[in-house]
């Protein structure tokens, strides 16, 4: 307990799955969170995602557009005013369009492109400009969730008798963030700031049992994973037992690439 104690991370996406995940497991070590999503702002409900953590006022809740640089600078300006220094950054937002998601063959390139600049060109933006930030004070820390996907090409026989299947653009965006991060370790060298991602395998949301069946059989022990099961991840990554861990890729997958 406490490894975060005096720390103020800023989680994009902090009302997702993953991103509620991530804040609870924030305060529980000490840090400070800063939920950075569309609509945070809106207190009362935002509390009611987030659940009781708030007691102490280790968080706060602002709103951000990851695809608008005024939205970014002006989370970054409205936390430096109140003489809070922002320790990290997690890029944890899922931004999509409602045609995400749709088999290849019936992707178009307007849908392929708005996918890939909301969710990968959104994250390059966010890092861009925390990246000055922590330049300017010295120190920084990025976390981006990326996925297995990134690292390997789908099975696509776990999607059999369902209607899910995965799209190429996840496939596109999370293999670019993984190789992004590593551009900009080596970028920023000397400048003392790290750049890691996370790789989670799937992570259930109520998906088809069928599905859910499918995916647990390349499990080596559990399968599909529960949101809490990547905090001990993120917790490393953002605390100083990992201060010379940087460019890296950790797997969260229950074995499930192997």
């Amino acid at each position: 307990m406490g490894r975060l104690t005096g720390k103020t991370i800023v989680v994009t996406g902090g009302l997702g799955l993953i991103g509620k995940a991530f804040v609870h497991g924030i305060v529980r070590e000490g840090g400070r969170a800063i939920v950075a999503d569309l609509g945070a702002s809106q207190i009362t409900a935002s509390k009611s995602e987030i659940g009781d953590l708030d007691s102490e006022g280790s968080i706060t809740f602002l709103d951000l557009d990851i695809c608008s640089r005024d939205s970014i600078e002006e989370l970054i300006a409205s936390t430096v005013v109140t003489n809070i220094r922002i320790d990290a950054l997690v890029n944890a937002a899922f931004p999509r369009n409602k045609l995400f998601g749709t088999r290849f063959e019936d992707v178009s390139y307007e849908s392929f492109c708005e996918n890939v600049n909301l969710h990968l060109g959104g994250y390059f933006l966010t890092t861009q400009r925390f990246a000055e930030y922590f330049t300017a004070i010295g120190v920084g820390n990025v976390v981006t969730v990326a996925s297995i996907y990134g690292l390997v090409a789908p099975r696509f026989d776990v999607y059999e008798g369902t209607d899910m299947t995965s799209s190429i653009e996840y496939s596109a965006i999370k293999s670019g963030l993984i190789h992004m991060n590593r551009y900009l370790s080596h970028y920023y060298k000397g400048k003392n700031i790290r750049f890691n991602c996370i790789s989670p395998g799937g992570v259930f949301d109520n998906q088809p049992q069928l599905f859910v069946d499918a995916y647990n059989s390349y499990g080596m022990t559990k399968g599909m994973l529960n949101p809490q099961d990547l905090i001990g991840a993120l917790i490393f990554l953002l605390s100083d037992e990992s201060a010379f861990v940087n460019g890296q890729n950790l797997v969260v997958d229950d074995g499930w690439t192997l």
